[in-house]
């Protein structure tokens, strides 16, 4: 495999960008011509004496905004540990340089758009959980890697990648065009990536978890649900746990990602909007593209679907159980498990009835192991995907149950485990093993609901708490915030870095102005005026109770009355995207 540079020095002229490797033994030289945007391969020599120079830990790629084009570096990286004995960093930093010197050329109007623009580039290089590799491909599972042609292992890893995966895929489109300057730039993953080093019995052993994030139908929580015309879902995430012991290593994949059919939630300023499942288009059509590309990807499919079968979320059960039977596919089982149900009250316990029932899927989808001396003992023959409406918390708990089953095979199979011991039982590992967990849950909580996971206190315990209660609680109220008033800003961000929306300087008219009526503004304040009065006449009472509870109950019908008008008109009120096109939210 064609490994990439991994340090480099970024020198600045007014003409041009000289990214120089700075490996050892390196010659090459990356030139950008500021003003064509040119790339060129050169040589030290040609480098301008006089050029500011600064070290950079690597290239996300090249973006058009209205002033132009724009370089995104990463600045500061931390290394996570090492898979297979390569390097895994996490990129912290970042920055984004102009290729022009000054936008004093555009309109105020075009200066204010651009500021937009450059403050959402920025919004999600923020967003914490993005990786990268500068030798080995962290966009395949362990199994996929070794199913490969010769002439795929010659390719470089821009070039051999599994484009759902790669983030700045979007930014790297002029690189790809020149395989010559594929040595400078990586693919970047976001989503979650944990290595620890673990010992039981005596017997030290690596443990991963690898948690790839899709780029397809990427967004945040109520802005991108169900599926699109080609089958990709929203909040897709494909997560791997691999276990190295002496040389034999293994891996366990799971996915999660939304309910493949046609719906939406779209924020209306209710605590939980109703889902809206689409009556205009064939269910069925992106149904069948979906999981026939799951399973190309990874044999049968084990459905977990762990949603309520009450409610509103009811007849989404249904909707999806109709589609399975409809396609008859033997490869796809399905499994409705109504997790709120089940284990209200505090019963966790009952979470060992889904694992009871999908006990026997598991033993025969197995797992990937390889032996000491690389040979391919077993495959993994399927998957699990699981999903609840977010497919965050109640999934996270369950791929964590699962993940634990097959880890415990795992590591009997290695030796490291004695016939008879539990995971369960080696307090040390245990708690390793839920705190990671857990804590690829906050991650992938972070990038689509923009707070941290719910029910985590049971993932790094084992046990529902009164604290773990209160913290749900807490993150529950943010996340309302979050979804109703900053999301599309955030769905904005998500779109233009992906490359959904472009932006051409050419033909500059603003979609980010979005003029609001008057209810948007004088509503809010008739309310805060009307609740305001309505505490003053109870703090300062009038001459009799009935001049008091007059007042006191004008002001409050007039608060509640306000405040029932933009409840009705929620869709006015909530922070929606500018940039998207509507089919795709629909």
């Amino acid at each position: 495999m064609a490994s990439t540079y991994e340090n480099f020095k970024l020198r600045t002229t007014p003409e041009k960008f000289y990214i120089e490797a700075s490996d050892d033994g390196s010659m090459d030289v990356l030139a950008i011509d500021r003003l064509s945007a040119e790339m060129t391969l050169t040589v030290r020599r040609d480098i301008p004496a006089s050029a500011e120079t600064r070290p950079i830990c690597g290239l996300m790629g090249t973006i058009r905004l209205v002033a132009g084009m724009y370089l995104v570096v990463i600045t500061k990286k931390r290394k996570v540990g090492d898979l297979l004995s390569h390097a895994v960093w996490k990129a912290l930093d970042f920055d984004i340089i102009s290729y022009k010197k000054t936008i004093l050329h555009l309109t105020d109007n075009q200066m204010q758009d651009n500021k937009t623009f450059l403050s959402m580039i920025n919004s999600v290089l923020q967003t914490d959980g993005f990786y990268f590799a500068t030798d080995y491909d962290l966009t395949h599972t362990l199994q996929r890697l070794a199913n490969t042609s010769p002439e795929f292992q010659e390719m470089s890893l821009l070039e051999r990648a599994d484009q759902r995966f790669v983030w700045n895929g979007h930014l790297l489109r002029e690189f790809i065009a020149q395989p010559e300057l594929h040595k400078f730039v990586y693919p970047v993953v976001h989503g979650f990536m944990t290595m620890k080093s673990s010992c039981i019995n005596g017997k030290v052993f690596e443990w991963s978890i690898i948690s790839r994030r899709s780029c397809f139908r990427a967004g945040v929580r109520y802005y991108v649900r169900g599926i699109d015309s080609e089958g990709h879902a929203a909040n897709y995430v494909e997560t791997e746990q691999i276990v190295q012991h002496n040389c034999a290593k293994a891996s366990f994949v799971q996915t999660r990602g939304s309910i493949p059919v046609y719906w939406s939630q779209r924020p209306n300023l209710k605590y939980k909007p109703k889902p809206q499942i689409s009556k205009t288009v064939n269910h069925l059509d992106g149904f069948q593209r979906h999981f026939d590309s799951q399973i190309i990807l990874y044999g049968r499919q084990g459905i977990l679907n762990l949603i309520n079968q009450k409610g509103s979320e009811k007849p989404l059960e249904l909707a999806f159980d109709k589609m399975v039977t409809s396609l008859g596919n033997g490869m796809i089982k399905y499994i409705a498990f109504d997790f709120h149900k089940e284990c209200s009250r505090m019963r966790w316990h009952r979470l060992q009835i889904l694992l009871d029932i999908v006990a026997e899927m598991q033993d025969e989808y197995g797992y990937f192991l390889v032996d000491a001396d690389g040979k391919v003992l077993l495959n993994q023959e399927g998957t699990f995907r699981s999903n609840c409406m977010d497919c965050l918390d109640r999934t996270n708990v369950i791929q964590s149950l699962l993940a634990r089953r097959s880890l415990q095979s795992q590591l009997q199979r290695m030796g490291v485990l004695s016939m008879g011991q539990q995971i369960e039982e080696q307090a040390d590992f245990e708690k390793i093993y839920k705190n990671a967990w857990a804590d690829n849950a906050d991650a992938c909580a972070k990038q689509y609901a923009g707070t941290g996971a719910l029910k985590t206190d049971f993932t790094r315990t084992g046990k529902r708490t009164q604290w773990g209660l209160l913290m749900d609680g807490w993150n529950s109220m943010i996340r309302y915030y979050k979804n109703n008033f900053s999301d599309g800003f955030r769905q904005d961000s998500i779109d233009l870095f992906l490359g959904n929306y472009a932006v051409d300087e050419a033909d500059w008219t603003t979609p980010l102005r979005d003029p609001k009526d008057w209810k948007f503004l004088t509503l809010p304040i008739i309310m805060v005026v009307a609740f305001s009065m309505c505490i003053i006449c109870l703090l300062m009472a009038g001459d009799t109770w009935t001049e008091t509870l007059a007042y006191v109950l004008f002001w409050g019908t007039a608060s509640v009355v306000t405040g029932g008008v933009i409840l009705f008109n929620g869709l006015d009120f909530v922070d929606a995207p500018k940039l998207v096109q509507k089919e795709k939210l629909d």
